[in-house]
């Protein structure tokens, strides 16, 4: 049986991932990152909290946040801080979402152009009570952005839509540069870690995602370790990505997030992750990304210049 709730969405079924990291357990040592808090960061913060706008690096507590925003890399995240679904892994908060301000994408936009960013990554927690699952809202986005700073590269990292063609061709018709839908685990971890998604019909999405983009569009996915996979099963997973078209993939370790969330398996340590992105690359990928603080958009515009340059 499982207790899992939206203020506990690890669940009961723990269990099943057998021994377990202790919560407060010391973390390896490769996980030692400087603190966010040089003078830009503290301006750009300022910043978008003025403007009432969601970055996943404050709201997912990304390690990396202060070494992309110096880069010139952020990722927005828009239609609020609610998501409809429970997965076992993810801070952000869970419940009925009430966002919904049409003046979001151009509020993300003008950020983007004060903030002088080179690469902005848009994504968004799962809205399932909308229509269109939040399409729209990409659209707008991708538009503002394209009008307000046509020389940023523009990445989408968007939900499943459900599996839906419909609004996946409409965001996928404004041409970011990447389409990028994380499938985040392995299948067999899916029922435990993503209940409400489904390996298959995230790669589906990314397949087509392709068809609909061709050579204009960059796919992109990423995956986590620390839930008790396998190498076998990560490999496995690389496999049937690379069959839907995925180009660019992105692989990191799960840090639980708090006494609420699935817990650490194991960390993987960063020679296996070395591992990893060669077996990625022996696989076809034109870029990988892999490594203990990896994340979704960690280093986004050199992945992309390096799928790009795959191409020439």
């Amino acid at each position: 049986m499982s207790t899992r709730s939206r203020a506990h969405p690890g669940g009961a079924r723990v269990i099943e991932l057998g021994e377990v990291q202790p919560l407060r357990a010391r973390k390896p040592p490769w996980f030692k990152v400087p603190l966010p808090g040089g003078q830009r960061y503290r301006e750009l913060k300022d910043m978008i909290d003025s403007r009432s706008l969601h970055t996943v690096g404050q709201e997912a507590a990304c390690p990396n946040i202060g070494e992309c925003w110096e880069r010139g890399t952020a990722t927005f995240m828009i239609l609020g801080d609610t998501c409809t679904r429970r997965c076992g892994f993810c801070n952000v908060k869970t419940g009925k979402p009430t966002w919904n301000d049409p003046l979001e994408p151009l509020r993300v936009a003008q950020s983007v152009k004060q903030m002088g960013l080179r690469h902005a990554v848009i994504t968004s927690v799962d809205r399932d009570d909308l229509p269109d699952y939040g399409a729209s809202a990409f659209v707008g986005v991708i538009r503002s952005i394209r009008r307000l700073v046509p020389g940023c590269k523009v990445e989408v990292l968007t939900p499943d839509f459900r599996g839906q063609e419909m609004p996946l061709a409409r965001v996928v018709a404004e041409r970011p540069d990447v389409f990028n839908h994380n499938v985040e685990v392995v299948p067999r971890l899916y029922p435990l870690a993503r209940r409400g998604g489904n390996f298959l019909r995230s790669c589906r999405v990314l397949y087509n995602a392709k068809q609909m983009g061709g050579a204009e569009v960059v796919t992109k996915s990423g995956l986590m370790v620390g839930l008790g996979e396998t190498k076998d099963e990560m490999v496995e997973a690389f496999g049937i990505l690379r069959e839907h078209g995925v180009q660019v993939l992105t692989v990191g370790q799960y840090l639980r997030p708090t006494k609420d969330h699935l817990p650490v398996v194991r960390y993987w340590h960063p020679d296996e992750f070395a591992e990893l992105e060669r077996e990625a690359y022996a696989l076809g990928f034109e870029s990988v990304a892999a490594g203990p603080l990896v994340r979704s958009s960690y280093h986004a515009e050199q992945t992309l210049e390096q799928a790009t340059a795959a191409h020439a």
